[in-house]
């Protein structure tokens, strides 16, 4: 790899190109060589393995499945990215370097993943130092060390810069060597804001002893224990003086303060910890709306590379749009648009190898059904035949085919949403009721799908085959909560965002109630062309479980999104609070002044610091950021609100606030608290930085770093925020 590889890049049967891959000695980017020249050609002609999702072996695009019968399948190779890049398909040269390059691109996404912060923050500045120097003599001149404060996003005077170049050119000739650089480097790291806390801590101002560090764990909110504490002086004290005398220095305090275990995300809540011997209707549930498209709902490109991003992000509840295609074979793309088709055959092949790679929890198949009864039974056929054991054919005992079982019992299982017949005097029944999620129709297809009902009318359109695969997820129109109430928890409607809030706003307790017999999927509406979203929190708030947003758009909903289903081993399933899961609950979101869920917390958050913010990726290379802090809380109507620091001049390096703010809130079983990190700008809206979303009962409490993520989600590393977090109960909190 580090040699590189001639290979061919295929977009399509015409259109292949002659590329070399790279490894760059970071370890951590892929040089894609190209003769464009433009800006934009530029960034694209290098990845990080940070950005990769997954790496398909074989023909397993679109674009490669169609070339299947013309190309190698041993030599054909797809990266596929996170966020909004196209996937990379390739042609190589053999079957072992196909091989050699799946296996080293994995590899490197492990050993990433694995690396302390230290880690990424040495390599992270020293791939700066790399671009600075200009003349790759692997020394540094004072020009050089401008251009590298400039690179890291650091606008310091000349003065200081002269004199911190002075301070590290021990041999005066005006240039630093590699041990120069490594003393500059660790001068430029410092951190005198951790200093201040070891200092606070130490009783004599020089190390920490076993008590010291048992005294700053207390106050942590941590285990205080001398075993604990201990462990911890031998996991990240590197002085083995120290080491034996159970003492830590500033160096070993700062290794620990920047290790994944001081994240100010709970560690216990990485795991499954929540009980999932629950019915499925007591869950938040992850889930994607026309998880197929990769933009907006006009034009956009279907593919199968959506279904595996959703499904490698936990998301437990997917959704086909499924059309008659040509040949007898169904499609599924957004009806009576321009959006390009994809064989519902290659999404259920791809859902199939996909289902529970990120989790073992049910994934649910969320069947927008257009198709002609024939074509139905392709589907059947195709979801029967790929999926095989996985796909539940009959409920898990006679027993229970009227009540919902749980998340536990379904491990491994794919459930099919949608219309089912059911016997009543006569005959059939059912197959002429629409589920509400076909009506989510936008405006280019609503008169079409009029035109298809009116032509189908009195006939039966469903076929048997399709229905007898729907088990515990009957989708049924909407009439009342009364209605509803009488029927069976296996059924389930669904609801556009306007009417979810209406209902919401109505009759909020009707609501929750109902989400704790039956589940109800939300999702955006018809008029949202360009794939924007709706605020999911004002969903969860009525206990409604499948939330469905456009998993293709960033923005702040998404990030919602991704802070709810962050706990819980990023299962994709998150369990509801008790007050909303009681039949006879009094919890109304829109009015929480006492009653079931109201426990009111003061939370106090101090901004103390950032380190190793990113420039926006279209800004000059001249410029320097001047950030700020925002500290949102998004919960029941009652606790929203958003605070923020003053933006700091010209330092994205290592910004100092040291801000407080105070919230109340007042029901924390449903909050989440995130933090948005700006670019101030005077003259036009402010450039977004970075990120973090978590739930309130995740925050931990104490000093902590915040690991911020790019608008897709994905890491930001070493970008993150210093914090100290303190919770409080109010006095007034005790729950009637």
């Amino acid at each position: 790899m580090l040699q590189g590889s001639s290979m061919v890049k295929v977009r399509s049967a015409r259109w292949q190109k002659q590329r070399t891959l790279k490894l760059l000695e970071d370890g951590v980017t892929v040089w894609c060589q190209s003769q464009k020249t433009s800006s934009r050609a530029k960034e694209q002609q290098s990845f990080s393995v940070m950005e990769v999702e997954c790496v398909r072996e074989g023909c397993q695009s679109e674009t490669l499945r169609q070339m299947a019968s013309s190309v190698p399948e041993g030599r054909c190779l797809t990266v596929v990215f996170k966020g909004p890049r196209k996937s990379l398909d390739l042609l190589c040269s053999s079957e072992e370097e196909a091989q050699c390059w799946a296996r080293g691109l994995r590899t490197l996404q492990e050993r990433v993943y694995n690396m302390t912060h230290r880690e990424k923050l040495d390599h992270w500045i020293h791939a700066f130092l790399s671009r600075a120097d200009q003349n790759r003599d692997d020394k540094m001149s004072y020009e050089e060390v401008q251009k590298l404060l400039q690179l890291i996003n650091i606008d310091f005077s000349e003065q200081y810069a002269c004199s911190l170049f002075q301070k590290c050119d021990r041999s005066a000739d005006g240039r630093l060597d590699n041990e120069e650089i490594e003393v500059f480097c660790k001068e430029l790291l410092r951190r005198p804001e951790l200093d201040a806390v070891f200092i606070r801590y130490s009783a004599n101002g020089c190390v920490l002893s076993t008590v010291d560090l048992r005294d700053f764990l207390r106050d942590q909110g941590e285990d205080a224990s001398v075993t604990h504490a201990q462990s911890l002086i031998l996991t990240y004290e590197l002085n083995e003086w120290a080491q034996r005398n159970h003492f830590m220095t500033p160096n070993g305090f700062t290794m620990y303060m920047l290790s994944k275990e001081n994240c100010v995300f709970n560690p216990e809540h990485q795991r499954v910890y929540q009980d999932m011997k629950h019915p499925l209707s007591h869950y938040f549930i992850s889930s994607s709306h026309n998880t197929y498209l990769t933009k907006d709902q006009l034009t956009g490109e279907s593919s199968t590379e959506s279904y595996i991003r959703a499904l490698s992000h936990g998301c437990r509840c997917v959704e086909l749009d499924c059309w008659d295609g040509d040949g007898g074979e169904p499609v599924i793309y957004h009806g009576h648009t321009l959006t390009s088709k994809v064989p519902f055959v290659e999404v259920i092949k791809t859902i199939e190898e996909y289902a529970f790679k990120a989790s073992p929890y049910p994934l649910i198949l969320s069947l927008e059904n257009h198709c002609s009864v024939e074509q139905q039974t392709v589907m059947a056929r195709h979801l029967k035949f790929i999926l095989g054991d996985k796909l539940l054919l009959k409920p898990l005992s006679e027993l229970e085919s009227s009540s919902l079982p749980y998340p536990e019992d379904l491990k491994g299982k794919i459930l099919v949403k949608g219309k089912k017949e059911r016997m009543v005097e006569g005959g059939l029944s059912g197959s002429s009721d629409l589920d509400s999620s076909e009506e989510e129709g936008s405006v280019g297809k609503s008169s079409a799908m009029k035109e298809d009902k009116k032509a189908q009318a009195g006939v039966s359109k469903l076929s048997p085959e399709l229905s007898e695969l729907v088990v515990y997820t009957r989708s049924v129109p909407f009439k009342s909560f009364d209605y509803a109430a009488k029927n069976p928890p296996t059924e389930m409607s669904s609801f556009s965002e306007s009417e979810a809030l209406r209902l919401i706003k109505d009759s909020g307790m009707y609501f929750v109630r109902h989400n704790c017999h039956q589940i109800s999927r939300i999702y955006p509406s018809g008029q949202r062309l360009q794939s924007s979203n709706y605020n999911p929190q004002e969903m969860w708030n009525a206990g409604c479980q499948l939330v469905a947003l456009n998993f293709q758009t960033a923005g702040e909903q998404m990030d919602l999104n991704r802070g709810r289903f962050l706990q819980n081993g990023l299962c994709g399933y998150v369990l509801k609070p008790s007050f909303m899961r009681q039949p006879n609950t009094s919890f109304n979101p829109e009015n929480v002044g006492g009653g079931p869920g109201h426990r009111p917390i003061l939370l106090t958050v101090q901004v103390i610091s950032a380190q190793q913010l990113p420039k926006p990726e279209w800004d000059k290379p001249s410029s320097i950021v001047d950030p700020q802090v925002w500290v949102e809380i998004h919960g029941v109507p009652i606790d929203n609100i958003k605070k923020k620091t003053n933006h700091v001049d010209n330092n994205g390096f290592n910004p100092r606030w040291d801000c407080t703010f105070n919230f109340t809130v007042h029901v924390p079983d449903l909050a989440l608290v995130r933090f948005v990190v700006e670019d101030h700008d005077y003259t036009s809206s402010n450039d977004f930085l970075g990120q973090f979303t978590l739930p309130f009962t995740s925050l931990r409490t104490g000093y902590r770093h915040v690991r911020l993520l790019k608008l897709d989600g994905s890491s930001l590393s070493p970008a993150s925020l210093f914090i100290h977090v303190k919770v409080t109960p109010c006095k007034s909190s005790a729950e009637p």
